[in-house]
């Protein structure tokens, strides 16, 4: 049976355009929602189903039981040769369709109609939300503040809403209902509640956007911006680079008068920004990011990703910048632990170094001081590397010969094979287990420090953290990502431990079986 309707036709078509959502989206919930009725009147066991004709609107419904070797439930299935009896030819796996009568909604009826049909508009709404937003992770947006509670603010986007939570905000600033606001969009997510469109305007990526949207040469892919760093409302650092060389990127990036680096700093509250231009040589750019403090010195560490800085003691503050600011953002942007000192810091430490090293030769390789602070003049730090370097590397010393090289080496080895004597000792001492002495990413001299500490066994050491495992060692000894890798592959044992135990497990049953 069939009821023309076109009027439910004009509904989803006004309904699809206010929702900005698909018309069939509508039509389908549409058929749902007088499925569901039916049902109520019917019996909810029946499988029954409604159509509605796209043309004219017209209403379908009939009962769906399927032909099936064995019924299981008698409202939705029937034998093959119940089905025969009633049709001939049907096989098993199709339907008998039985239409029924148009339905006469009641006020019960009507309502849970409307309830479906609002959810599952609800539904296509939310899912139009989030398909349309999911890959504009990464732009600019602009919309209007739509409320402000507990210093969130909800933003009206036209066809969404966003949320700029209060500590994406600027300090200080402030926002009422009606204002307009621009913000980066940082994050796009599916939730029960609908698609949440997540906001924010201390990202370091907004700053970097808001460039590209000033400096034409950005938006070309003439400039690059290679980093960022941001104190947000205060005070930040980009990193520029050009790919046209008769092109200088901050001068771009800065703009006739400051035109361009002013209107970004004007939308982010008269944030201060230093433009630097990037360079591939690490310690030029860390150079550079410390602007406008003048750097005399660097001593570069690429392993431990460090650097020592020296400065003239008259421009140590301005280097730290207020509150250690302008080491800190030049750190975030170079991707640099940096450590700054005057000249006369420097200088202490330099003595206070070569007199350690000049001590540590003295004893261990009995010579005099004049001898031991030649080698340490010529770079060499430690015993190992005398005892184990080319003869020409230290008869090249100013007034070493063949026979005091020679000399030298053999004495740094008596010593290093008495030191492993000694902590082989001292490793007895401690009870170290054997399967942490077989380690051979770690020396005994490292073994016996950490056995000092009551790391003991290869799972002592597998249970360490990355923190505690330099700390033990000295963090100039080990970088992260080596201590990092040491203890990953103590604890390979656990997951071959576990997977001998799955298989194992599998061969038993298999074999019980």
């Amino acid at each position: 049976m069939s009821t023309p309707r076109l009027e439910l036709l004009q509904v989803a078509d006004a309904v699809a355009r206010e929702k900005s959502i698909d018309r069939e989206e509508v039509l389908l919930a549409m058929e749902l929602a007088i499925q569901k009725a039916a049902r109520s009147r019917y019996g909810y066991e029946h499988d029954i189903r409604a159509h509605i004709d796209r043309r004219n609107g017209e209403i379908t419904m009939a009962r769906y039981r399927e032909v099936v070797e064995e019924v299981e439930n008698d409202a939705t299935q029937l034998t093959e040769a119940e089905a025969q009896a009633i049709k001939p030819g049907l096989a098993v796996g199709e339907f008998i369709v039985d239409p029924l009568p148009p339905l006469d909604f009641g006020r019960i009826a009507a309502q849970t109609a409307k309830q479906v049909i609002v959810q599952r508009v609800r539904e296509a709404e939310r899912e139009r939300q989030y398909n349309e937003y999911k890959d504009r992770t990464g732009e600019i947006i602009n919309g209007l503040v739509k409320r402000v509670e507990y210093g969130n603010v909800t933003v009206d986007l036209g066809r969404a809403e966003a949320i700029l939570r209060r500590d994406e905000l600027l300090p200080r600033e402030h926002f009422k209902n009606g204002d307009r606001v621009r913000a980066y969009i940082y994050d796009v997510r599916r939730e029960q509640r609908g698609p949440q469109i997540f906001l924010s305007r201390t990202h370091t990526q907004f700053m970097a956007k808001l460039f590209g949207m000033e400096v034409p040469e950005i938006y070309d892919g003439i400039i690059e911006i290679r980093a960022v760093a941001r104190d947000p409302g205060s005070r930040a650092k980009i990193a520029v680079i050009s790919k046209d060389s008769s092109i200088d990127p901050v001068g771009a990036c800065v703009g006739m008068r400051g035109s361009r680096v002013q209107a970004v700093v004007q939308e982010l509250q008269g944030e201060k920004i230093d433009i630097i231009p990037w360079s591939d040589d690490h310690a030029t750019f860390i150079v550079n990011a410390l602007a406008p403090a003048e750097v005399t010195k660097v001593v570069l560490d690429d392993d431990q990703k460090r650097i020592e800085v020296v400065v003239p003691d008259e421009q140590l503050s301005l280097a730290i910048g207020r509150r250690g600011q302008n080491v800190r953002l030049a750190s975030q942007l170079t991707g640099f632990d940096i450590d700054i000192l005057t000249d006369e810091e420097e200088s202490e430490r330099r003595v206070k170094e070569m007199n350690q090293r000049s001590q540590l030769f003295i004893d261990a390789l009995d010579v005099d001081e004049v001898i031991a602070q030649l080698l340490v003049t010529e770079g060499f730090s430690t015993v190992e590397e005398i005892a184990f370097v080319d003869n020409d590397e230290l008869t090249d010393i100013q007034g070493f010969d063949e026979d005091i090289a020679g000399e030298l080496r053999n004495r740094a080895l008596v010593y290093l094979e008495r030191e492993q004597e000694q902590l082989t000792e001292r490793s007895k001492e401690l009870g170290i287990a054997q399967d942490l002495l077989d380690n051979e990413a770690l020396t005994l001299r490292q073994i016996v420090k950490l056995g000092e500490n009551g790391v003991k066994t290869l799972d002592d050491l597998a249970d360490l953290a990355t923190d505690e495992l330099r700390e033990f060692l000295g963090e100039k000894e080990v970088t992260e990502s080596a201590a990092n890798a040491i203890i990953m592959a103590a604890r390979a044992h656990w997951f071959a431990d576990a997977q001998d135990g799955d298989e194992s497990g599998t061969d038993g049953a298999e074999q019980s079986a």
